[in-house]
């Protein structure tokens, strides 16, 4: 294997990291919620800009960070009260609530164009050199993305394998009516729903912000991967999600040389589509 390859490698594994936390922001609302929302991919651009705001007025990108959280995470529970309770109680169907979240994220993108602009910006960062690891050009940047990814997942791990609100989470997505009987707390499942969703697509925008340039269209052009993920990964599983975007991270980058950069996102499809005719349900069970 030759360095141009690893090179590609590396950098498909640190948008692997990114796509791997929105996509599991992506899984969990449609396993629990049974929303295919079309605005996933806008929320982690609002994540994005909300981290560069706090950081244009000198705050520590880190800082930063935690504060966009809680601003996708506010936006997030918004767009609950005001849609998406709201078509649980009418019963939409499925393709009422795609359309509405279609408009939703037309919304959010027009609305960061309006306040920010369409031009592309950066945080304010110390430049910092690439690690030289045996020939691979490694940006500190992007080792960042991958440990924080990992922390991320791990900490999402233990909650929902050793929580009570885990165990809820779970028992809702495999079956709503029976959590219902059982006495468990739908709404507040609901709430932590939106809270972990918004945390991951949050976090996966800020640091997709640390290496590359920050855009109001990023998060609709990783929207195609996102879903893909999901459903490589079976749907509803956060863990299928997280293997498949690491293998669609990879394989984008890998292809480059051989496809160009500009399609990218049709190698996404192209892995789903293969993956599907032999699997239709997915690489692994789905549901948590």
């Amino acid at each position: 294997m030759d360095i141009q390859t690893i090179q590609l490698i590396v950098n498909g594994i640190a948008v692997g990291s990114i796509i791997a936390l929105a996509a599991v922001g992506l899984t969990l609302t449609y396993g629990i919620l049974r929303l295919s929302n079309f605005a996933h991919g806008d929320f982690l651009t609002l994540g994005a800009y909300l981290t560069l705001l706090v950081n244009t007025f000198g705050v520590n990108i880190w800082l930063s960070m935690i504060v966009a959280v809680v601003g996708t995470v506010g936006a997030m529970l918004l767009s609950e009260k005001l849609l998406w309770s709201r078509m649980r109680s009418i019963r939409a169907n499925s393709t009422t609530l795609i359309i509405i979240s279609i408009g939703l994220a037309l919304f959010l993108r027009n609305g960061i164009i309006l306040i920010w602009g369409g031009r592309n910006q950066n945080y304010n960062l110390p430049i910092t050199p690439a690690l030289d690891i045996f020939g691979v050009k490694v940006p500190q940047n992007q080792l960042v993305v991958l440990a924080l990814a990992v922390l991320s997942i791990g900490v999402l791990h233990y909650l929902l394998q050793n929580t009570k609100i885990g165990k809820a989470m779970r028992a809702v997505a495999d079956d709503l009516d029976l959590a219902k009987v059982s006495g468990i707390d739908v709404e507040q499942v609901i709430f932590w729903t939106w809270l972990i969703a918004g945390t991951v697509t949050s976090l996966g925008g800020s640091m997709y912000g640390l290496i590359t340039a920050v855009r109001p269209n990023m998060g609709w052009f990783l929207i195609l991967p996102l879903f893909a993920s999901v459903i490589l990964g079976g749907i509803g599983n956060p863990y299928g999600a997280i293997a498949a975007a690491f293998i669609i991270g990879i394989v984008q980058e890998v292809s480059t040389p051989f496809l160009g950069s500009q399609y990218k996102q049709g190698v996404a499809l192209l892995i789903m589509i293969l993956v599907l005719l032999i699997r239709p349900k997915g690489l692994f069970k789905g549901t948590m």
